[in-house]
């Protein structure tokens, strides 16, 4: 079982110490379902067997889930740019990078996501409610603690925020900046709270981990402690995506209190007084549904991701259970069949022998390939950016890799690696080229491009939810294969940055299983010498 959730201390522990997440396995989906059983079993139980553990590492010790670890790394993202993009979105409330300037860079796309959120939800557009506090080399040796406390103190003069965030950056963390005290002691100078978020990039090999500390922030410091029950409100843990959950809902006269995007302080205060909380992605909302569940009694709605035709009817009638409306919920459920059905089947027949690729984060993954393959789409293969063997509120439904596989089949080629766009040459070189790539990762969409395989970057990323969902996707789909074209003809004028040995394989981890084979990725007649270089620069 998960450990419980310790809102008394100011810092989350890290996912792969919580949950055992890792960012590198390569082998058919189902050897991942079985490994990560074992793993939950092995977190529940004492005296497991060292011969029983599945990835065969041979520890005496209850073991966690084998790591491919490879010697490149093309990180796109950290924790702190989490946290950056998560709070810097609440509309009334100010985040402070305690940081260098650099840890701003992504502000400018993330100011566009978010007022891309805002129409998607009907709200007025803003900028981002981000300031930092700009560390300088001298800040680094003498330190900064008085510079925060005069951002504080600017912030609250100029935004009259209702809260005020301050994220630690590597740089911070490495001088040991006390932001705890600094917080404590400027909450109680200015009256409103201020909340420490312990995000360095360095503290955690998972960006999600960024998730954890943005909505334990929130529990901890801004949800109300003493909650009076809305018995029609129900939390969703989402990012920017239009809100599809309200018809969803609708029949069962819920009102969605969206978290934590887009969301104001005042939605966020009252997440302790819903009915209930679910998510559109476990790995993304399972740490807040389950600190509310633990904290204040919202329970959070333990069923299949609300992907498809099964795990749609299944979230629903957990949904419905939980607000005692079972009575309603199986009409609704006939009823909605019998209007999608129809289309969906014009779809299965324009899809049939189409093959898919799915390459966003693991839970979210899972949700799209169970949409692809009602679809009637083939997926061979998958990448997921990180997995994890479980998640914080440990529901019976809530593997969401385990029930794909039961339900809808294995997947032979699935990979967990971070963002890696250099094994994506190695991967469709061991499958069939798929006819599209889904990628939620924009910055990756173009690398499938290259390769002359259609790529939709998925920003909408409520576009697969629920029975429309089906239809939403499936009609993008199509839009998007009709200019398989343009990706053929782009990818013959495109020179990849590989030799071409390493085009030529087909294991993307082979790095990590032969580290000499880095040897004939950069040839030792052809490598570097960057000393000498230097020398003749200077």
């Amino acid at each position: 079982m998960a450990k419980k959730i310790n809102l008394e201390m100011s810092a989350v522990e890290n996912r792969e110490m919580r949950l055992g997440t890792i960012i590198g396995w390569d082998g058919p989906a189902s050897t991942l379902v079985k490994e990560s059983n074992y793993i939950e079993r092995s977190q529940r139980f004492e005296g497991i067997k060292t011969s029983d553990c599945a990835g065969g590492c041979g520890s005496k010790k209850t073991c966690k889930l084998c790591e491919l670890n490879s010697p490149l790394n093309q990180q796109t993202m950290c924790a702190n740019a989490i946290v950056e993009c998560q709070i810097g979105n609440i509309t009334d409330c100010i985040l402070i990078q305690h940081a260098p300037i650099g840890c701003s860079g992504d502000n400018p796309w993330f100011n566009l996501a978010f007022n891309m959120g805002l129409s998607r939800r009907n709200k007025p557009p803003q900028a981002l409610k981000i300031y930092s506090t700009n560390l300088l080399e001298s800040d680094m040796v003498f330190g900064a603690s008085d510079k925060l406390r005069r951002t504080c103190r600017t912030v609250f003069e100029r935004e009259h925020p209702k809260a005020i965030f301050i994220s630690m950056a590597c740089a911070t963390a490495i001088i040991g900046e006390d932001i705890d005290s600094i917080a404590d002691e400027m909450e109680n100078e200015l009256g409103i709270p201020v909340v420490p978020l312990h995000c360095e990039g360095f503290r955690s090999k998972h960006w999600s981990t960024g998730f954890d500390v943005s909505q334990h922030g929130v529990v901890r410091q801004i949800v109300n402690k003493n909650p009076v029950k809305q018995n029609d409100l129900i939390n969703i843990v989402a990012l920017w995506g239009t809100d599809y959950f309200t018809p969803l809902l609708k029949p069962l006269g819920l009102r969605v209190n969206y978290m934590i995007d887009m969301a104001s302080f005042d939605e966020l205060r009252q997440a302790s007084e819903a009915v209930a909380t679910a998510t559109f992605c476990n790995t993304l909302g399972s740490y807040m549904a389950t600190a509310l569940e633990q904290e204040y009694g919202v329970p959070q709605i333990d069923a299949p991701q609300p992907y498809g035709f099964k795990g749609t009817d299944e979230w629903l009638r957990a949904v419905a259970h939980v607000v005692g409306k079972d009575d309603i919920i199986e009409d609704y459920i006939k009823s909605e069949h019998e209007r999608v059905l129809p289309k969906v089947k014009e779809l299965r027949e324009k899809f049939k022998g189409v093959k898919g690729f799915v390459m966003t984060g693991s839970a979210y993954a899972h949700g799209l390939i169970t949409v692809l393959r009602e679809l009637g789409i083939d997926v061979d293969g998958s990448i997921v950016f990180h997995h994890d063997p479980i998640y914080d509120g440990a529901g019976v439904h809530q593997n969401t890799l385990e029930e794909l596989v039961n339900t809808y089949g294995d997947i032979k080629n699935y990979t967990v690696s971070k963002t890696e766009a250099y094994q994506l040459s190695n991967i469709f070189n061991r499958i069939e080229k798929p006819d599209f790539v889904i990628i939620r990762h924009q910055g990756l969409a173009p690398e499938a491009a290259k390769l002359g395989i259609p790529a939709l970057a998925m920003g909408d990323e409520h576009i697969p939810v629920g029975y429309d969902g089906l239809i939403r996707t499936g009609e993008i789909i199509l839009d998007i294969m009709a200019r398989k074209k343009f990706n053929r003809v782009l990818s013959r004028h495109i020179e990849l940055p590989y030799t071409d040995w390493w085009l030529s394989q087909s294991d993307p981890f082979l790095l990590s299983h032969d580290p000499k084979a880095l040897d004939k990725v950069v040839p030792l007649e052809n490598s570097v010498d960057y000393e000498d270089e230097l020398d003749e620069a200077v």
